[in-house]
């Protein structure tokens, strides 16, 4: 396995995140996902597939977000998701940033725990940003737009 903090390509970042069922966007999408990141770590296998991506995005002085920390389904369980966490991590603290924060996806809190990462308590901050529109009554009517 083949760690490295060169980005993958648009087109290799949208396979992975297409065949983990993390949703479906265009490569001009994941392009500038790519561009926005502030540290991106790439898992790659012997014959050179992509296997694992984890994206920061941060201030570059405060705070650093772990965006998307994803691992090929054949390949969980066997350590690829824990290094490039641990890279991730390592080189945002490198680099002068000591809070590294995240939102786990559903049923993966575990995961984080067991490298160092602690649950907020209910009434800490974070929150999933929900739509709210009129109806046309004139009535609120909220959507979910971005739940983890």
């Amino acid at each position: 396995m083949e760690f490295s903090f060169l980005p993958p390509t648009a087109s290799e970042f949208k396979t992975l995140y297409d065949e983990t069922g993390w949703g479906a966007r265009d490569t001009e999408c994941f392009a500038r996902a790519l561009s926005g990141s502030w540290i991106v770590c790439a898992a790659r296998d012997e014959a050179g597939s992509l296997v694992g991506i984890g994206r920061l995005i941060s201030d570059g002085a405060l705070h650093a977000f772990v965006t998307e920390l994803i691992v090929a389904d054949g390949r969980r369980g066997g350590g690829v998701g824990a290094e490039i966490l641990r890279r991730l991590v390592s080189e945002a603290r490198r680099r002068g940033v000591e809070d590294v924060q995240l939102f786990a996806a559903r049923g993966r809190s575990d995961f984080y725990e067991r490298h160092g990462f602690e649950r907020r308590p209910n009434d800490a901050p974070g929150m999933d940003l929900v739509s709210v529109s009129e109806a046309a009554d004139g009535s609120p009517r909220r959507q979910d737009v971005g739940g983890l």
